[in-house]
């Protein structure tokens, strides 16, 4: 399948301008187009998924994400390798797997885009490109020289992506035949609160995330009985403990209880957090007073990173997906670009290009 960039770009431009809906809710023309190419990157979508435990798991998304969520996966040791209970071993959880970080710098950032269409068409582009087996060494080759693995499955870690495109993948898989598990931060996130029994929820998120309604979207189609949902994007402030009073100052303005605060971040410290829940703990103004009796006995913070991890080695575990190869955890970087012609591409990089180039202070 060496040639489905330039097949997907031709797909891309033919298809444009056509309407195509689907039942309950309509995909984007790009999905059809790949759905009809029963030879090209239709073939390759309809593979997708079908390996087992063979393949790499691919952490998607604008390049400084991509990364952090990469070093957590390669890093995490939080489990029995033997049989999975919550007790480090000195192993690292997922030894012997390999993680495709794909920095999508052709894209980023995805606020920019007013378009919501755009973004599921970044997240079909990008999940093709997870399964695709090779990759190009430079923009300037005239065609993918270097060999990469298929995904076995996709992680989107930003929630813009995620909760406008992953419908759109899955869609993809489902008209074409694949079976890739697609895994998102909006998602995780939201089950993983409602499962441990919160049902007033609120996320801290960004402006551009709240405004574009991907949270109150994905909530509402979980339909969770008795449950609510407050997304609050602070101002910016100092320091993140700031920022924590100013996101229980608004969630205070429901009136309701609050069971789970969701972190739409990957860089927001949890630690300094707590911290700051144990100040306001100790009542010490009335407001303090006010914002501890707002706060559940059960209140919990929930971190995507975390999140996504746990999701990702309960689903290996679960369905048998993991390689089993004796070996530390791989990372390999690759970032999306544009050939001189505009055609999307592949560029495999390096971990010290990653990190000068988007992580500079990142240790």
């Amino acid at each position: 399948m060496k040639r489905y960039i330039p097949i997907l770009a031709i797909l891309l431009a033919a298809f444009a301008c056509k309407q195509v809906t689907v039942q309950p809710r309509p995909t984007i023309p790009l999905v059809h187009a790949i759905a009809a190419d029963s030879t090209g990157v239709g073939a390759l979508v309809a593979q997708s998924g079908r390996r087992g435990g063979e393949g790499s798991i691919a952490i998607i998304g604008e390049p400084q994400s991509a990364i952090i969520v990469g070093r957590l996966f390669q890093g995490c040791d939080r489990v029995d390798n033997i049989d999975g209970r919550p007790e480090r071993d000195s192993l690292p959880d997922f030894a012997g797997e390999r993680f495709d970080v794909i920095m999508d710098a052709l894209a980023a950032p995805y606020a920019q885009y007013a378009d919501l269409d755009s973004l599921r068409e970044i997240a079909v582009r990008n999940a093709v490109n997870a399964w695709d087996s090779t990759s190009w060494r430079s923009v300037s080759d005239a065609r993918p020289l270097l060999r990469k693995q298929r995904a076995k499955i996709l992680i989107l870690t930003s929630s813009l992506q995620a909760g406008w495109g992953l419908f759109d993948v899955d869609t993809l898989q489902q008209l074409c035949g694949g079976n890739c598990p697609v895994i998102s931060p909006v998602h995780t996130l939201l089950d993983e609160a409602y499962a441990s029994g919160a049902r007033e929820i609120a996320v801290w998120t960004g402006r551009d995330v709240a405004s574009a309604g991907v949270w109150q979207t994905v909530f509402a189609e979980k339909d969770f009985p008795d449950a609510h949902l407050a997304v609050i994007a602070p101002s910016s402030a100092f320091d993140v403990r700031t920022e924590l009073r100013e996101v229980l100052r608004q969630y205070r303005e429901t009136g309701r209880p609050l069971d789970a605060l969701l972190l739409d971040s990957y860089t927001t410290p949890v630690a300094p957090l707590e911290s700051e829940l144990r100040l306001i703990s100790h009542e010490g103004s009335d407001e303090d007073a006010a914002f501890h009796a707002m706060l559940s006995d059960g209140f919990t913070i929930w971190d995507p990173g975390s999140s996504l991890v746990r999701y990702t080695y309960n689903l290996l575990r679960g369905r048998h997906l993991f390689s089993h190869h004796i070996a530390r955890p791989e990372i390999f970087y690759y970032e999306s670009a544009e050939s001189r012609e505009g055609t999307p591409l592949l560029v495999e990089t390096s971990a010290e290009y990653a990190q000068c180039t988007y992580v500079p202070d990142l240790n």
